[in-house]
């Protein structure tokens, strides 16, 4: 299989985006030169975040220039899956200035996310920084902004959204290995 040189990846916090982030970066090609210790968090059993994040605040800002982007990594060349919750907001942009680049929208309900950052750390998490969001209360409301404005550009564009499951994986990625499906997480794809 044939990979973009971006891959740009969102999905809101709490979303379980991470775990998904992680398995498609084990694919063959894709560029993890982005992982350092410092760019790590883990929680509970998990290796939470590995690699870099754009965001508002955080170490990498997220602003659409691919020399800007490429910092991010020390090695050139391969796939690089771009992660950002503020993608959400500039899918339009991604899609005019980077027309050969995928697109990946990971969609889980506003409570569950919510609940599921706050178990995973909330404003404890290391790596990425979340200042940005303030509050509890502030980042529910981002939370219900990104998620919608990753629905709404899935619905303009007529995604199909489906479960990250071992089918999808194969059938997007042609990797077949064993995952846990979560019946509230949906996956989508632009090519």
């Amino acid at each position: 299989m044939k990979l973009p040189n971006y891959i740009f990846f969102t999905g809101v916090p709490g979303s379980r985006w991470s775990g998904i982030a992680q398995i498609l970066e084990s694919v063959d090609g894709v560029n993890t030169s982005d992982r350092t210790v410092e760019r790590t968090y883990s929680h509970h059993s998990y290796t939470g975040h590995i690699g870099a994040y754009f965001g508002r605040g955080m170490e990498f800002d997220p602003i659409l220039d691919t020399d800007y982007i490429d910092q991010a990594w020390t090695e050139t060349g391969g796939c690089k899956l771009v992660k950002s919750h503020d993608w959400a907001y500039q899918l339009n942009d991604i899609k005019k200035k980077f027309p050969d680049a995928w697109i990946i929208m990971v969609y889980r309900p506003d409570m569950a996310s919510y609940g599921w950052w706050h178990e995973a750390g909330g404003f404890q998490i290391k790596y990425p920084c979340y200042d940005a969001y303030k509050n509890s209360p502030t980042m529910l409301s981002e939370i219900i902004e990104q998620n919608s404005a990753i629905l709404e550009f899935g619905m303009i564009n007529n995604c199909r959204w489906e479960y990250f499951s071992k089918s999808w994986l194969l059938e997007q990625f042609d990797i077949d290995i064993d995952i846990d499906v979560r019946s509230d997480i949906l996956v989508s794809i632009i090519r």
